[in-house]
């Protein structure tokens, strides 16, 4: 069974929840993202999560949140991922102290970040909402991609022209609907970067009050200018070659590895990759990294919903457990797999049912 305790909503256009975890026969914590069923058919987000969990079956990385588990309950869709209880960047940028990240720390989250899409990228998957809200930093300081809601998979050669992203980091290419693949992702990066330096975006300052459509006039036509005092030059000309507005000319999109500009060579990418570099920053085991949450409803707003065989079916897909290489781990760590090899029990789904009862 599992406890929960609440410690971050999510703002998505199906508002999903997302609560800690901890399995009761191995004791593992983890992060339950919940996906309210009569929330998500009334926005149309079917296709969008189970994209989501079927990308995230796919990643093994130590910078992506890997998925655990994924199953349904009567009102929600679950996935159960790596918890990460060290707040999301954003956060840190805005809510910690003076606003703003200190650099020898944006170099090493950059790093990891960057790492976490290049995997993404080998597997043909183009992230689409890099932003730092997404960036997730764990227990020990290492951060990792997060909400993978709106990635897609694009074979070899192929490209997308879809209007997806978060205003202020959405790229030119996107922004005018044009094709585009992977070069996306290393603009978000670019702006991602820019405001863990400066706390402010580089075409929208923070908490300006300006129209979507004056941040698009801007993305597609002004210069990204460095006023802040924190801007060294490595930094600048990362972020300059992040933002070219020409997808040929920006950093990342020509198949070389933005790990070799200058602007990292502080992190030892090797040892990054074997997660063996020391974080410049370890969060506190009795502080919680997230804002106050007033209030946490755990009932549906959209009562008058109502469930189709069709939407069986999708639920019935979503909810194929998960046979990750976490969850493989933990099964033959935790001795279950022995359980679930007993010829005694009746099939895997009983043990799973008995480790996998959520209290919601």
């Amino acid at each position: 069974m599992f406890r929960v305790q609440v410690f971050e909503v999510l703002s998505r256009a199906w508002k999903p929840q997302v609560c800690a975890v901890q399995v009761k026969y191995t004791g593992q914590m983890y992060a339950c993202k919940k996906l309210d069923k009569r929330r998500l058919k009334k926005k149309s987000g079917e296709r969008f999560a189970l994209l989501e969990k079927q990308i995230l079956e796919k990643v093994n990385s130590l910078f992506i949140v890997n998925l655990a588990y994924a199953y349904d309950n009567k009102t929600h869709l679950c996935l159960v991922m790596d918890l990460m209880n060290g707040g999301d960047l954003r956060f840190h940028i805005y809510e910690l102290g003076e606003r703003g990240i200190r650099m020898e720390r944006v170099v090493y989250y950059t790093a990891q970040i960057t790492t976490g899409i290049l995997h993404l990228h080998s597997m043909d998957i183009v992230y689409r909402d890099m932003k730092p809200e997404n960036v997730l930093l764990d227990a020990k300081g290492q951060c990792r991609l997060s909400d993978l809601g709106l990635a897609v998979e694009l074979p070899k050669g192929k490209m997308i022209c879809q209007k997806a992203g978060t205003t202020g980091y959405m790229a030119p290419e996107i922004l005018r609907q044009e094709n585009y693949s992977m070069s996306v992702d290393w603009w978000a990066l670019g702006c991602s970067i820019y405001e863990m330096v400066a706390a402010r975006l580089p075409f929208k300052d923070f908490r300006e009050k300006v129209q979507n459509e004056e941040v698009t006039r801007r993305t597609l036509e002004d210069d990204c200018k460095f006023e802040h005092k924190r801007f060294d030059a490595p930094t600048k000309d990362i972020i300059s070659r992040f933002l070219r507005k020409k997808v040929q000319h920006r950093l990342g999109s020509r198949g070389d590895d933005p790990r070799n500009h200058t602007f990292f060579k502080s992190i030892n990418c090797h040892r990054l990759e074997a997660g063996l570099v020391e974080p410049p920053w370890v969060p506190k085991s009795n502080v919680v990294y997230a804002k106050n949450m007033d209030k946490f409803r755990d009932t549906s707003e959209d009562e008058g919903v109502k469930f189709d065989a069709k939407d069986e079916a999708f639920f019935k897909e979503f909810s194929t457990g998960a046979i990750s290489l976490k969850w493989q781990t933990e099964m033959i760590d935790s001795g279950v797999f022995d359980e679930l090899n007993n010829p005694n029990l009746n099939g895997a789904e009983t043990v799973w049912t008995s480790r996998m009862c959520i209290i919601l």
